[in-house]
């Protein structure tokens, strides 16, 4: 037992430490994690003081503070200038989502996958190049960053959001996901510090912790950053970068303003800030705006990839890079393995060259127009209201659910979603609320009723 008496001192968190073994601060570190995980200390609680709890446990300032930073660079706790430190929103959430279609008893509505139906033209082109006279080359070592044709493709693909780019300022990757993992990994470093939105794509969150790298929220209002909490995070917090999804954004489907994207162009350009800009569903939207990278192209990755709008099996990616980092990502991507193979970059740039991309753009807008139609009807009152080719959607819970129990009793029912303590960054209490993915089912009827479970359990 502690042997200082606080029996009424209003502590969030006593851990007993009557069992401990080894090192006091991993044992203190190992109580806190078990009390997370199982939850008993809920995302958004704030710990006790580092002195206070020395004080109550009788143990070293130092021992806590260890323990602290050992949890902390696990990615449970988020501590906040001048605030404290907090459980991390996202602490008990898995981050890694995984499409489950191999089960088929769960309805997949949490992994965001593109319907198969449009793949066929892929598959017609794939069938040519094959029997071309040079086709081997196609499964030789390709040019690392791309070839000329296809970094031209890449320019070609940027110009429809409105930005104009040229070949040199282009390189593929293979995939989206790897491109903002070798951003991240060439252009900072372990201990740096990146602001998101306060709730953002898991994806930036597993490639961040790979690298040591913190997620910090920015202050927003109306689902947007706003000027002051970029530049109170810049100040308070020292972040070298944003990463933000301006189109259809993760998880909440909003699309960032005009004015929004001006501005960021605008702070990134005065206080020199490293932006990644994630484009991968500016296309899916009846009128894109022009990307951030638009109004601020030397401070800005800007990321676009095929996956959503045309094969994600296609693999490609394609990365405005401005010319001071462009050496630093040319050999993140050679050195981490992950520069695109040829005969997928190949065939990307065929598709882009030949207008059917365009084809195929169109007819995935249709359909999930009328997938959309379906959510609306069917969730009125609980799913947010976006643009109608959004590929998911935000849907707000009862008062009783969490997101993480909503998943829970969802995937009960057999339909497969995600909370919102997954897309969660910093310490604020999550928000009741679950993604779902509206491309996902193989077909309007199997949506219809992956839809209807949900509005049951609603």
């Amino acid at each position: 037992m502690p042997v200082n008496s606080f029996d009424d001192y209003p502590l969030s968190w006593r851990p007993d430490l009557g069992k401990m073994t080894g090192p006091k601060y991993a044992a203190l570190a190992e109580l806190l994690e078990e009390d997370i995980k199982s939850g008993k200390l809920k995302a958004g609680t704030k710990l006790p003081p580092q002195r206070e709890l020395a004080d109550f446990l009788d143990l070293n300032l130092s021992t806590i503070s260890k323990a602290y930073k050992l949890c902390g660079q696990k990615g449970l706790l988020s501590a906040s200038v001048g605030n404290g430190t907090y459980v991390s929103s996202d602490a008990a959430a898995e981050p890694v989502l995984l499409c489950g279609r191999e089960n088929v008893q769960i309805i997949e509505m949490g992994a965001i996958v593109p319907s198969v139906t449009f793949h066929l033209a892929v598959k017609q082109y794939t069938e040519s190049l094959m029997k071309r006279p040079d086709a081997l080359y196609l499964f030789s070592y390709g040019a690392p960053g791309g070839t000329k044709r296809q970094c031209e493709a890449g320019v070609t693909w940027l110009g429809k959001s409105g930005f104009d780019t040229d070949r040199e300022h282009i390189v593929l990757a293979a995939g989206g996901q790897n491109a903002l993992t070798a951003a991240l990994g060439a252009l900072f470093k372990a201990g740096d510090k990146i602001g998101t939105e306060e709730m953002t794509y898991t994806g930036v969150k597993t490639a961040a912790k790979l690298f040591g790298i913190h997620l910090r929220p920015v202050r927003m209002c109306n689902r947007e950053m706003t000027e002051e909490g970029i530049r109170y995070a810049i100040q308070n917090e020292k972040i070298k970068g944003l990463y933000v999804i301006p189109d259809y954004q993760n998880p909440t489907a909003h699309i960032m303003s005009l004015e929004t994207r001006k501005m960021i162009a605008k702070v990134a350009g005065e206080e020199n800030l490293i932006v990644i800009e994630d484009g991968i569903n500016n296309l899916l939207e009846e009128n894109p705006m022009p990307p951030i990278a638009s109004f601020a192209p030397e401070q800005v990755i800007y990321i676009t990839s095929l996956s959503k709008t045309i094969s994600p099996g296609l693999r490609t990616a394609f990365i405005h890079v401005p010319d001071k980092f462009h050496e630093r990502l040319a050999t993140a991507l050679y050195s981490m393995n992950i520069s695109i193979s040829p005969l997928l970059a190949t065939v990307s740039a065929a598709l882009i060259e030949d207008g059917t991309a365009d084809e195929m753009i169109a007819g995935r807008k249709k359909d999930i127009r009328e997938r959309n139609r379906i959510v609306n009807r069917i969730l009125e009152g609980f799913v947010s209201p976006c643009g109608l080719t959004a590929p998911l959607r935000y849907v707000r819970l009862p008062e009783y659910f969490t997101g993480k129990s909503f998943e829970i009793c969802a995937k009960q029912a057999g339909v497969e979603v995600y909370g919102a303590e997954r897309f969660s960054v910093g310490n604020r209490a999550p928000e009741k609320a679950v993604r779902i993915s509206v491309t996902t089912p193989p077909s309007l009827e199997i949506l219809t009723e992956g839809l209807n479970r949900l509005k049951a359990l609603l």
